[in-house]
């Protein structure tokens, strides 16, 4: 049995986004009171002392006070990141490389292995028949090498080249043999500066370092003051190529060239290094560049190091170190007192606290790892995983926040990726090989828009909408959006429109033949996944708006789509009698199913692990006839109580805390935000730790940040007054500026 409500739009007339923008507004009238409300609200919150950013930037500020290696504190700018030991340098890589790795890293430094086996994209090419496009539409898989050892050979190359670069480490030099005692350390990130400031001793010694990136360019300034020079060093690994790890191989060096000043690297790259007349450099190995500052009165040096790749036309004159700290205090104020803040300091509940720390970490380590020029890798730009490729369903975890924030021309960067040639082109060749119309877009690739094989990535859907949904995020800031991404949305939405199957004797449109967000579940099996059918009723809304503003006819397949997308499948007692209730004696009725060809869903364990993307329906979009909030309310409460949680990933919290404040359980919305799960902790540095494969996941921090955007700012057509995600019990005073509404 399917249930489902025409909560806000009549069956018989195409839905229009306005309407959706305002999806409780039924009338002129009540919209404006709404608007009214809103004046209001907003002069009472004007009313109301400014956020102290300073004091509550301060409180959250990063202090590391002994070797964790799972502390490592990271500079950066979106494109290009340095992570730090406690010498405020790159001292000790191998000791933090199963911790938060010591990296260096960019978004254009690449490499691949040589090719000899000349391996094709074309070789991996599997045909599939769902029922859906063209009868043998092909999708890039991984093959098995007991059915084809050439095949698997060239799907393994595939998916690990090319592969991100670290691009070298900086630290002190030491001898071989010699171990160094640190001692008396106090390392502290300045977020409101994005400086690092470094004091500890040195086998006695006292140095005070202090580290900063410029934020228009990829050069780290480094000002070290000591009683005795020390000499540092500048180590190149090769790459290894591997699925997960901190991409240096110290055994297989590159045969590198000190030119002047200037270490030649064969990736395509070169680092500039400047000192001033006391400094000598020195290349000491194939690999390596010694450093010798000379002493000098006042006891302090600086140094900066420039990496960039050998295909930059023009060359900027070298920054000095006093002009890097100087960019990057001027950035960070800018970042700090321009964008949203959000207050804890006047909540009483006590983790409100943790809750304050998480949400100001987020910002700083998101805009240094996760927004760049090209869509960032899940580990950002600290260490590799998935071989450094990043992952278009992930784009909305990691940059969503970004608009709500006030920091939408970070999001405008790499979404600008888009609409580079190459991946464009890639995209609508896979949609074209597979049948359909429009642009497809690929899962998990690097900046040239390669589709890897996979398993599972080639059958994903979900990040298809993304595009469209990010732009329109930007538009409600920006109108001017419209015009540079029209084409990108128009045929993304195209491809979608084509994929809906319409099935004549049920008058419905349905999706399948894809794997959903949940990705236990199997493209052959599966018809009408949840999550995808409220992203795809929504996302067309917004094309459709996007038409209408710029003046064109709305496309009738799409209003056929928004109107008669089958809603989400129920059924009536399936949770009550899972062997995996929690509490045997408590009933949750109806409940939503993973999708409507699984009706055993809790019933089998795999339907229960992995993302509970049932959830995200409601919550990252809003509701529509095809939800019934009594339904998608129970099935909140039995996940809550019964998920797999140890087989869960860092988004599927903020995920299920924006179902929650949906459905006004704003209790449940904190609760889920500060599960005491593994895949939902943070660590000293703010990073989102996972297992030992991921210690950084920041589609965990992204989630964190739009979900808080949510349950502060509310949401298109929100009756739930100030603060709709947060407890009514006086507790949870939280103070907010700048944040925007979600659609």
């Amino acid at each position: 049995m399917i249930l489902f409500l025409s909560n806000y739009f009549p069956i018989f007339a195409p839905a229009k986004y306005e309407d959706m923008q305002n999806s409780n507004v039924t009338t002129a009238k009540i919209m404006g009171l709404a608007a009214l409300a809103a004046v209001l609200v907003s002069c009472n919150r004007k009313a109301d002392a400014p956020i102290d950013r300073v004091a509550l930037l301060e409180r959250n500020n990063p202090v590391v006070t002994a070797i964790d290696t799972m502390a490592s504190l990271t500079v950066g700018n979106g494109d290009f990141a340095m992570t730090f030991d406690v010498t405020g340098l790159q001292t000790f890589p191998e000791k933090y490389s199963k911790g938060v790795p010591l990296g260096t890293m960019s978004s254009w430094g690449w490499h691949s292995f040589d090719n000899p086996e000349k391996y094709d994209p074309k070789e991996v090419l599997v045909a599939y028949d769902f029922g859906t496009g063209s009868k043998e539409a092909l999708y890039s898989q991984q093959v098995n090498p007991k059915k084809d050892a050439r095949k698997a050979a060239a799907s393994d190359w595939l998916r690990a080249n090319p592969h991100r670069l670290h691009l070298g480490n900086l630290g002190l030099f030491i001898d071989e043999g010699e171990n160094p005692e640190i001692t008396d350390i106090n390392q502290k990130l300045d977020l409101l500066t994005g400086t690092i400031t470094s004091d500890y001793k040195y086998n006695g010694m006292p140095m005070h370092v202090v580290t900063a990136c410029a934020p228009e360019a990829d050069v780290i300034g480094v000002s070290i003051e000591a009683e005795q020079p020390m000499p540092l060093v500048l180590r190149i690994p090769g790459p290894t190529g591997k699925h997960s790890d901190d991409a240096s191989d110290w055994l297989n060096t590159p045969d590198c060239l000190l030119r002047d000043k200037s270490f030649v690297v064969p990736y395509g790259f070169t680092i500039d290094i400047e000192g001033g007349e006391g400094c000598a450099l020195e290349q000491i190995d194939n690999n390596k560049v010694l450093i010798e500052p000379r002493k000098n009165e006042t006891g302090r040096y600086d140094l900066t190091f420039r990496w960039r790749p050998d295909t930059l036309q023009n060359v900027p004159a070298m920054m000095n170190t006093a002009d890097v700290i100087a960019a990057s205090e001027a950035h960070w104020k800018t970042f700090w007192t321009e964008g949203a803040a959000v207050d804890f300091s006047g909540c009483t509940d006590p983790r409100a606290k943790e809750m304050e720390r998480r949400v100001v970490l987020s910002q700083y380590l998101l805009a240094i790892n996760s927004a760049g020029h090209t869509p960032p890798q899940e580990t950002g730009l600290t260490y590799n995983s998935w071989f450094g490729k990043f992952h278009l369903e992930m784009i909305y975890w990691h940059q969503a926040w970004l608009p709500l924030w006030g920091h939408g021309e970070l999001l405008d960067r790499t979404l600008s990726w888009y609409k580079q040639p190459e991946p464009h082109a890639l995209a609508k060749e896979i949609a074209e090989r597979q049948g359909y119309k429009g642009v497809r877009w690929m899962k998990m690739t690097d900046p040239s828009g390669m589709e890897a094989p996979s398993k599972v990535g080639s059958f994903l859907i979900w990040q298809q909408p993304h595009p469209i949904y990010l732009a329109e995020l930007l538009r409600r800031n920006d109108p001017s959006v419209v015009d540079r991404y029209y084409d990108i949305v128009m045929e993304t939405a195209t491809f979608m429109g084509d994929f809906a199957v319409f099935e004549p004797e049920n008058n419905r449109f349905v999706l399948k033949g894809n794997i959903p967000a949940q990705e236990t579940l199997r493209a052959a099996e599966v018809v009408n996944s949840p999550y995808e059918l409220s992203e795809w009723r929504t996302v067309l809304m917004m094309a459709q708006h996007w038409r209408e503003i710029k003046g064109e006819e709305r496309v009738a397949r799409w209003d056929s789509i928004i109107d008669l997308i089958a809603p989400l499948a129920w059924k009536d007692g399936a949770a009550d009698n899972s062997e995996f209730n929690v509490d045997k004696n408590k009933k949750y009725g109806k409940v939503y199913l993973a999708c409507e060809t699984n009706p055993d869903t809790y019933s089998d364990r795999r339907l229960t692990s992995d993302h509970m993307a049932v959830l995200g329906a409601l919550g990252i979009y809003p509701d529509s006839r095809l939800i019934n909030d009594t339904i998608m309310s129970n099935t909140l409460s039995w996940v809550m109580d019964n998920w797999n949680w140890n087989h869960t990933w860092g988004w599927d919290y903020p995920m299920t805390a924006m179902c929650a404040a949906r459905l006004n359980r704003p209790d449940d919305a904190v609760s889920i935000l500060l599960n005491k799960e593994r895949t939902n902790t943070y660590l000293p540095n703010g990073h989102n730790f996972q297992d030992q494969r991921l210690r950084c996941y920041l589609p965990g921090n992204g989630g964190l940040l739009t979900a808080v955007a949510m349950m502060c700012a509310g949401w298109d057509g929100c009756e739930l007054g100030k603060n709709p995600g947060w407890p009514k019990d006086g507790k949870w005073n939280v103070r907010w500026e700048g944040l925007k509404p979600l659609p």
